[in-house]
């Protein structure tokens, strides 16, 4: 969760203003489709809220066929402001239902960014009815002890389900961890280790990375710290995860950390590590700075739990170098398409992959090579050829233009929105995105997919990715691409 400093005293009082109205928001009408996903630059495949600001995902958590998605939200403007926890929810991770708010903000604080888990052993005690509970692990953030004390305003809390998420009650010892000396202490993701038998806590404490165990998800314990002098260090770090794959017969973890600013192309962005965990200490096995996302569209990204051998993926779909200012009216940004995750090897190296869903097949209409008709939101695929210069070219009557391709001599893929449309929100917006080839091998590929306001492209089976987004005047209707296969792709807002 990002905090912006400079925002602090005008939305605390706008918040204190609209107290009363912070109440539980009714769920809209199930299977109906509002006018408002017809709403310019509104995406058509990507989860936003039918109003209101949101930014981090959180408290992502599977059970009995339903996936949960949280994410921070405000819901009394479009701009970023006192945070609650949204709700949604999937049975396919493709269509989404907005559900009611389920967190707001308390006598402790504002409610940012967590995690969420099923605690089917009970090991917290409050489960009921011999069932364990959902738990949720986030932070409460003091907005009048930032001001008073200067530090020691974040700290981690607690709140369960029994109801499989639908109602949620804060724990009454609230918080459970906090650090007196800290400042920026948050964004705390808990998995059960059953290795070592307790829960894991990853947590962001400003330029690193601290892991703490629990037996019950109510007392934790410091385990080690990582990172002060590893990766990027351009800006504060934020919304860690830590994950393990099977690669090669042997269990390797990955270390995701969101930091901002310093990405590669500004702004926002994801860098991971690649190593080994032991339950108490994460050591890295290289020491080059990687991205996850090389686009500048693509932040705070972290993974669902109790998903089985599935590690699952969703990001923030905007920069907080301009978040607040994009040309959306009521309602503010957007997640990124699930993708999944696995370990791909290069060289003597493993890299994180990052490819589509299959189940986003189910919204894909008839295959053609010749786009002549071209409608949004799609797929566009390259298959594998020959390594070369090639250039895709997206653009409307208005004579606005999105460019994608892979420049050869340098051997990056770019991302090129100077002419995409409306820009002067921000002076870096327009500008031409790059991405290095990480894939070895004599040939490229990648996968895209467009919206009405953004662009995915996964480059070499997942090894690169980009995204990004563009707000052009009308919808792009013609695309200039040599061997492209076009699969046109239905909303996710259609009536049935």
């Amino acid at each position: 969760m990002r905090f912006r400093t400079f925002f602090v005293s005008s939305v605390l009082l706008f918040c204190l203003g609209k107290l009363s109205s912070c109440g539980e928001a009714a769920a809209p009408e199930a299977g109906l489709v509002s006018s408002v996903y017809e709403e310019p630059y509104r995406p058509q495949l990507h989860f936003t809220p039918k109003s209101g600001w949101m930014n981090d995902p959180n408290g992502m958590v599977y059970i009995n066929g339903v996936y949960h998605l949280f994410f921070q939200h405000y819901p009394d403007s479009t701009v970023w402001g006192p945070m609650h926890w949204g709700h949604a929810t999937s049975t396919d991770l493709v269509h989404w239902e907005e559900q009611s708010i389920k967190l707001f903000p308390d006598s402790l604080g504002w409610i940012f960014s967590g995690s969420a888990v099923y605690d089917q052993q009970n090991t917290s005690g409050l489960g009921k009815d011999g069932k364990g509970p959902l738990v949720a692990i986030f932070t409460h953030h003091s907005s009048d002890g930032e001001k008073t004390r200067g530090k020691d305003f974040q700290y981690q809390s607690l709140a369960y389900s029994n109801d499989e998420g639908k109602t949620w009650t804060k724990y009454e010892g609230n918080p459970v961890l906090r650090k007196p000396e800290g400042t920026d202490f948050r964004d705390p993701k808990v998995f059960w280790m059953a290795g070592v038998n307790k829960w894991i806590m990853t947590l962001a404490v400003k330029d690193h990375i601290e892991f703490y165990s629990s037996p019950d998800l109510k007392s934790w314990s410091y385990e080690s710290s990582f990172g002060a002098d590893k990766g990027a260090h351009g800006g504060v770090w934020e919304c860690p995860d830590l994950v393990s794959f099977l690669a090669d017969g042997k269990e390797k973890w990955v270390l995701i950390v969101n930091m901002n600013p310093g990405a590669p192309n500004g702004g926002s962005g994801t860098q991971y590590f690649v190593g080994d965990f032991d339950g108490r200490d994460f050591t890295a096995s290289h020491t080059d700075t990687r991205w996850m996302d090389f686009g500048p569209d693509n932040y705070a990204g972290v993974t669902w739990s109790n998903t089985g051998n599935r590690t699952l993926l969703i990001g923030w779909m905007s920069n907080w170098a301009y978040a607040n200012q994009v040309p959306t009216q009521n309602w503010r940004s957007a997640t990124t398409l699930v993708r999944e995750l696995a370990l791909q090897k290069v060289g003597n190296e493993y890299y994180l992959q990052s490819t589509l869903l299959n189940e986003l097949n189910q919204l894909a209409g008839s295959t053609t090579t010749d786009p002549a008709a071209l409608q949004l939101p799609a797929r566009f695929e390259l298959a594998a050829i020959p390594l070369q210069q090639v250039e895709w070219i997206f653009s409307n009557e208005a004579g606005e233009e999105l460019r994608l391709g892979f420049d050869k001599e340098s051997n990056r893929y770019y991302i090129d929105r100077t002419k995409a449309g409306e820009a002067s929100f921000h002076p870096d917006f327009a500008k031409r995105l790059y991405a290095p080839r990480i894939a070895a091998g004599d040939s490229i590929k990648w996968t895209v997919v467009m919206d009405h306001s953004s662009v995915e492209l996964l480059a070499d089976d997942g090894l690169t990715v980009m995204t990004a987004l563009f707000f052009p005047s009308s919808l792009y209707t013609n695309l200039n691409a040599p061997a492209v296969r076009y699969t046109p792709l239905e909303s996710i807002w259609k009536k049935k």
